[in-house]
């Protein structure tokens, strides 16, 4: 008799390490399945990461234009960076991000949604922050990605347009913009700044401790 849905316990019988690199690291598990069986399971393991919708007094997003190599083109993205180490405070990430990608402070924070990249196949999760009461501060240029940035305004109502016409894909930008959205328009409560985050990735930082 197998295990009732939901109610099999997926236990990692093995793993294998199968690549490590700056940012990723690739293992193959193998896995007890419902039945009795052994499935291989390959997974990437990231650092995690934050991304930040600043909002202006005028409801108004900033978005950076950013090329990424998969897709081989620019993309409109929000400020967004790895968490760089484990234990590292994914606030401080963020407001370290937001000054260094497009030369913002913000003195409210707030956690609006956190995204599972792809679940399937990696532990990716991105932390989205909500950032108002902004100010400019001095943006330092870390290296040439950050020197080919491009920062722009947009109304947040533009930037939820473009998302939804397929005019901005990267998938925590769509969900930061919809749930920035959803807040204006239902008056709904974010999270605390220092909310509990179960699925940060721990994994691939602690590998190099």
């Amino acid at each position: 008799m197998t295990d009732e849905p939901g109610k099999h316990d997926f236990v990692v019988l093995s793993t294998k390490d199968v690549y490590k690199g700056r940012i990723i690291a690739i293992r193959v598990d193998d896995v007890a399945m419902p039945g009795g069986g052994q499935a291989k399971r390959e997974v990437v393991e990231h650092h995690g990461a934050v991304a930040i919708v600043a909002l202006d007094d005028d409801d108004q997003v900033t978005l950076i234009h950013q090329y990424r190599h998969p897709l081989g083109r620019r993309i409109w993205e929000l400020p967004a960076g790895l968490i760089d180490h484990l234990g590292e405070d994914p606030l401080e990430s963020a407001k370290r991000e937001l000054v260094e990608e497009v030369g913002l402070a913000a003195e409210n924070w707030s956690v609006l949604v956190d995204v599972a990249a792809s679940p399937g196949f990696t532990d990716e999760v991105v932390r989205i922050f909500l950032a108002t009461e902004l100010s400019e501060v001095d943006r330092d240029l870390l290296g040439d990605e950050e020197a080919d940035l491009v920062a722009r305004k947009f109304p947040l109502a533009e930037a939820v347009r473009m998302a939804l016409a397929g005019e901005i894909v990267n998938g925590a930008t769509v969900g930061g913009l919809l749930a920035a959205q959803t807040i204006r328009a239902s008056g709904a409560e974010t999270r605390p700044a220092d909310a509990p985050w179960r699925d940060l990735p721990t994994r691939f930082p602690s590998r190099e401790e």
